[in-house]
């Protein structure tokens, strides 16, 4: 029946696969509950339809039995009533009876193999239901704990980014440091080497600020009276 093959990856479904594989377990929850509880009021309407059937090939097949049963005790009194030509024409149709009794059984036994695949299935669909809806909460909370723990990192690489820029600034700024010493030496070789006698001379050639101040001191007392 299409039914069944519609179905077939619904029997054969691992919820545990399933979230594996998402992208986003919690919206794959939600999505997964929703589909599950669509697919479940297709298969209850499905299943009862199968189930129906098996009533109708099961209802068919016990009056054809019945039919059998009734010739067959036709056959049997027309027997022991010495009517072996009666008897012949019960067992006749007692034998066209028999052939369809096959056909009915063979058409029941099919719709009893689909009446329980599609009871094995809803029951499948309704045990995976209710194992998602326990576990949603939990895989909710665990989704949430992952979030925090990726803005963690996130976080945390943003810092690594701060401090590789923070060596990167100390770098520069021991470059610009052994730049300026370079700089400093370069000048000092290009004054050339120090005249030290000039400097000794200038010593004597200036006049002693001491004998300045005593000279000025004495003009002073002098127009003092002093």
């Amino acid at each position: 029946m299409g039914i069944l093959t519609r179905f077939k990856d619904i029997m054969e479904s691992n919820i545990n696969a399933i979230l594996d594989k998402a992208e986003d377990p919690e919206k794959m929850v939600d999505q997964c509950l929703r589909n599950l509880n669509s697919d479940l009021g297709k298969v209850k309407a499905e299943t009862a339809t199968v189930m129906a059937e098996e009533q109708r090939a099961k209802r068919e097949l016990d009056e054809c039995t019945a039919e059998i049963n009734k010739y067959q005790s036709y056959a049997q009194k027309a027997v022991q009533a010495g009517n072996d030509d009666d008897a012949r024409k019960f067992l006749e149709k007692k034998g066209q009876l028999t052939t369809k009794q096959q056909s009915l059984q063979q058409s029941y036994d099919m719709a009893a193999k689909n009446a329980e695949n599609m009871r094995n299935m809803h029951d499948k669909l309704c045990k995976d239901i209710a194992e998602l809806e326990s576990r949603k909460d939990a895989i909710k909370g665990k989704m949430a704990v992952a979030k925090t723990q990726e803005r963690i990192n996130k976080m945390n690489s943003s810092v690594n980014s701060a401090n590789d820029s923070i060596g990167a600034f100390e770098r520069m700024e021991a470059k610009a440091n052994a730049a300026v010493d370079k700089a400093n030496a370069m000048a000092e070789l290009n004054a050339g080497p120090k005249d030290e006698i000039a400097d000794l001379t200038s010593k004597y050639d200036s006049p002693a600020a001491d004998s300045a101040v005593e000279d000025e001191l004495a003009a002073l007392k002098a127009s003092m009276g002093k």
